[in-house]
């Protein structure tokens, strides 16, 4: 929610397990800011398959607000808690949120990975994600683009061409070579 110039943080919302849709439902309706992302799953049964969106965050909900005004957003039904240290908020960086966005927006291929602290960070160059850096990765013989929300220790895997990363400056600096890993 932003009034005037003030802009606030993003944070995130711990929510019941399946109550992600009706509480950012409810944001809305309240005048925040809030942020769902999705991904397509495809369920199969015996009789039939079925292809649906799910969070990529399995019980949270990104929202925009005053931390020091936290009980409107604390209100709403399905809301847990909003994530933080003890009884303290802590944002989410701006660049984390923007990357999500971003992938979201691109409409590459995503889905939930687990969220990784190593691996070559890299920025794509080229294609609806550039400027958006991450780690890179080999999944099933595609390459992965891994943008991760540090504070929730949660990550997202987005499809992209290998031609459109270049290593970034950190990685570049220590001369070692381009490699991605295979996961499983």
């Amino acid at each position: 929610m932003e009034t005037g110039d003030t802009r606030y943080s993003w944070y995130a919302l711990r929510t019941k397990s399946r109550y992600e849709n009706t509480v950012a439902s409810h944001l809305f309706a309240r005048g925040y800011e809030s942020f769902l992302p999705l991904y397509k799953c495809r369920r199969r049964w015996s009789d039939r398959s079925k292809e649906s969106e799910l969070p990529l965050f399995p019980g949270y909900v990104f929202c925009q607000f005053n931390s020091l005004d936290r009980f409107p957003i604390l209100s709403i039904p399905g809301v847990v808690h909003v994530v933080g240290v003890g009884r303290t908020p802590v944002s989410i960086d701006e660049s984390e949120i923007a990357a999500i966005q971003a992938a979201v927006k691109s409409g590459l291929h995503r889905q939930p990975c687990p969220f990784l602290e190593i691996g070559d960070r890299v920025r794509i160059e080229h294609g609806p994600l550039c400027g958006i850096e991450g780690i890179l990765l080999g999944f099933r013989g595609n390459q992965r683009l891994v943008l991760s929300v540090t504070l929730l220790q949660r990550s997202v895997a987005v499809q992209v061409d290998e031609a459109w990363v270049q290593p970034t400056l950190q990685h570049q600096a220590s001369g070692g070579p381009l490699t991605t890993q295979r996961v499983s």
